[in-house]
């Protein structure tokens, strides 16, 4: 698995593994099978994993905790801070909004920090832009996190361009991490033209549309019914439809290379420049061994540019996300 750069402190496979699925949003999954598939990655070169407290909430860096005991070498783990919490409910139930003041950005760190069992955390985002405070209060903090040892470098998730300049200028951002595939393309217009004059690094993720550009998701009730997915407006059954050609249309460009739309989806992504990182999520080993082959795949300019056009943002029906969501979003 070929490394790309996060930063000047990171070094990460081009092919991660977003962990949310496991433990938070999708359903979940059984530990023993979840600890086997993280395992796996690991074998097959996977270095970066990602997760956040807000997975759970809290579960996920547990698991991943558990996960990787004697492998802490191995990895390069990130996670996300700002949320406030109830102690009661389930899931989002448990969620009260946006807290990224200093004292709650250092206190989630040492709250994460004792859930994955690690002395440092290699990349820590802010998942959310929170509009009350500023955000060099914010990435101050996180900076101050960094000096004490407890971070490596720091990031931002969903921050608008305007945003990761100021933070930038506070102390140096890593990686910005958005929504990036086929479907999803917003960050092309502003965010990764600021992160490559910052010399900041991105990270996709949902970079297969959150399983509806595997080619593999239909109508037909495959999703259990806490499946968090079932909120969002692609998912709605009328717009599911409305987007069967597009999908089909990217089986048959897949077919032609001899590979999944996973895989074609994922190498559309990585062939957008070397400073872009992928975190596609994955439960099952098969799907997770053949996402990691995305980057042996080889897409000329002529198969690039087709891609872009066939399954472009501007033909796909739906929001990405659902308008309580979008409201965010920073920008």
């Amino acid at each position: 698995m070929q490394l790309r750069k996060l930063g000047n402190e990171l070094n990460v496979s081009s092919v991660g593994l977003g962990c949310m699925g496991m433990s938070f949003s999708y359903g979940g999954q059984e530990e023993k099978d979840a600890i086997a598939t993280l395992h796996r990655a690991i074998e097959i070169g996977i270095t970066h994993f990602d997760t956040a407290e807000l997975y759970g909430p809290f579960e996920n860096e547990i698991l991943l905790g558990k996960a990787f005991q004697g492998r802490r070498d191995k990895v390069t783990i990130a996670t996300k801070f700002g949320y406030k919490y109830s102690d009661h409910g389930k899931g989002f139930d448990r969620v009260l909004g946006l807290d990224s003041r200093p004292g709650n950005v250092k206190a989630a760190a040492d709250a994460s920090l004792k859930r994955l069992k690690i002395d440092v955390i290699d990349l820590f985002y802010q998942h959310r832009v929170d509009p009350a405070v500023p955000i060099e209060d914010t990435v101050g903090a996180m900076a101050d996190l960094v000096q004490a040892g407890k971070v490596r470098a720091i990031g931002l998730s969903e921050a608008s361009a305007a945003t990761i300049r100021r933070a930038h200028a506070v102390h140096p951002i890593s990686a910005v991490q958005s929504e990036y595939s086929l479907w999803s393309r917003e960050p092309e217009s502003e965010v990764i033209p600021m992160c490559r004059e910052l010399g900041i690094g991105f990270v996709a993720y949902s970079p297969l549309g959150r399983g509806l550009l595997t080619g593999k998701m239909d109508q037909s009730g495959m999703l259990s019914r806490e499946d968090w997915r079932l909120t969002l407006p692609r998912f709605q059954p009328q717009n599911m439809k409305a987007n069967e050609n597009l999908i089909k249309s990217l089986n048959e460009i897949a077919s032609r290379k001899d590979v999944t739309a996973a895989q074609i989806s994922l190498a559309w992504v990585l062939h957008q420049g070397n400073d872009i990182v992928t975190i596609p999520g994955s439960r099952k080993i098969q799907h997770l061994e053949e996402n990691t082959k995305a980057f042996d795949i080889d897409l000329n300019d002529a198969e690039i540019e087709n891609l872009s056009n066939t399954i472009s943002s501007r033909k796909v029906v739906g929001k990405r996300y659902s308008d309580q969501d979008l409201s965010q979003i920073d920008g």
